[in-house]
């Protein structure tokens, strides 16, 4: 199945950290969070443990976190997946799956972001800007909303809520 003819990030499959392939549809009727993420970045201590907050506060309402890591803005993510999986787990406490090191823009990016990038078109066109810009998902698998590097996990709360349908 060609990129542009899979219509939910439900057609997808990605890399886990050791290289395994994950099909994303093993998350079907959850609420997503697609993230970019990099161990060295100005953003890493604010939204780590805000993403962190929210999946813990959520994850039994049917919220996943998923993190893919990236080393295209400022070489802001150099580590193996190995020390990337390390640093999430052991600094953050993140117990939502961080997945294998990705290239979010550019040619050779991922699928997932390629058709994350063309269901939600960011400020400044297509391409990510940076490190922890955030996609959510709704439980049907469909891109609802894209947001900056600069918006904090828990200013977007109040979305997740929604989709999870909790008061």
């Amino acid at each position: 199945m060609a990129a542009q003819d899979k219509k939910t990030v439900y057609d997808f499959t990605v890399k886990d950290v050791k290289g395994q392939d994950v099909e994303l549809s093993k998350y079907r009727g959850k609420v997503l969070l697609i993230v970019n993420v990099a161990s060295q970045c100005g953003f890493t201590n604010s939204n780590y443990p805000e993403l962190t907050t929210l999946y813990q506060k959520y994850k039994d309402q049917g919220l996943e976190v998923l993190a893919f890591p990236c080393n295209q803005f400022g070489g802001q993510e150099p580590g193996s997946n190995e020390e990337i999986q390390e640093f999430a787990c052991t600094r953050f406490k993140a117990e939502y799956p961080v997945f294998s090191k990705v290239n979010v823009n550019g040619k050779d990016a991922d699928p997932l972001y390629k058709f994350l990038k063309s269901s939600k078109g960011g400020f400044l066109g297509d391409s990510i800007k940076w490190n922890f810009t955030k996609f959510l998902v709704d439980r049907e698998g469909n891109v609802v909303d894209r947001y900056a590097p600069t918006t904090s996990p828990l200013s977007i709360e109040k979305d997740i809520k929604k989709l999870l349908n909790v008061a």
